[in-house]
Formats: C-alpha cells, structure tokens, sequence
C-alpha cells in the first residue's frame, strides 16, 4: 500500500467499525417483531439510525488508513458478526453450512490482507543491459 501500513492495530479497529456496522442487523431484528410505528418499533428504528451514523463517522476515519479495496473487502466480515449475534442474542443455531460460508469468507479477508511481496527484484542481466 502507498503510505498506508495494514498494522494490527488498523485492522483491529476496521473490525471493530465493521463489528458497529453490524449492530444495525441486530436492531433491525428486534424492531422487525414490534407493530409497526409502535412505541418499541420507533426506538429500535431510532437506535439503527444512531448506529448508522456512529459508523459512517468511524468508516471516514477508517478509510483514511487503507486503500479503500482492503477496506470494502473487510466488510464482508459482517457475516461473521452476524453469526455470533445470531447465536447469542438469538440463540439460533449455527448449521455447517453457514459455518463454512464464514469460514470461506474469512480465508478471503485473511489472503486479502496478507502482505503483498515487494516488486521483484531486477535481474543481475537486466541491471547489466540497463547500466550499458
């Protein structure tokens, strides 16, 4: 990356903006079972857009510290926190078929950010043909 480092630290709080981001399916959920425009339904409504905003203020700051293709690609690990809600606040079971779906989007993510190899180096023939 041009003058941006993919530390632990960066990648630490990508998770944790994405992991905000997150929070808005949950609430969602939970005012998907209230009557429409009821009392219950307004706050949840309310909250997800409180949500919202915490995150696009956060995501500014993010993208400032990746190329934006390393940050979008970091997204996709809202599935993962979607799952871990999913089972505990909703205690929904995790099936092998949902689990390998996650673990396949996390092997993407990983090979994503894993560091790219410096450009490789010129040949001792080509540094001859150049100095010539």
């Amino acid at each position: 990356m041009e003058g941006k480092t993919l530390s632990i630290k960066n990648l630490l709080l990508l998770q944790g903006v994405v992991m905000i981001f997150s929070l808005v399916s949950v609430l969602s959920k939970f005012a998907s079972g209230e009557s429409f425009f009821s009392l219950r339904f307004l706050l949840f409504f309310g909250a997800e857009l409180v949500v919202l905003a915490i995150y696009a203020v956060l995501w500014q700051q993010v993208i400032k510290r990746f190329d934006i293709s390393i940050a979008y690609a970091n997204k996709a690990m809202v599935l993962l926190w979607g799952l871990l809600w999913s089972v505990v606040i909703f205690h929904e079971k995790i099936t092998f078929r949902k689990a390998l779906g996650v673990l396949i989007v996390i092997a993407g993510v990983v090979i994503l950010n894993l560091p790219e190899k410096e450009k490789a180096q010129p040949t001792k023939r080509a540094e001859e043909e150049v100095s010539k």
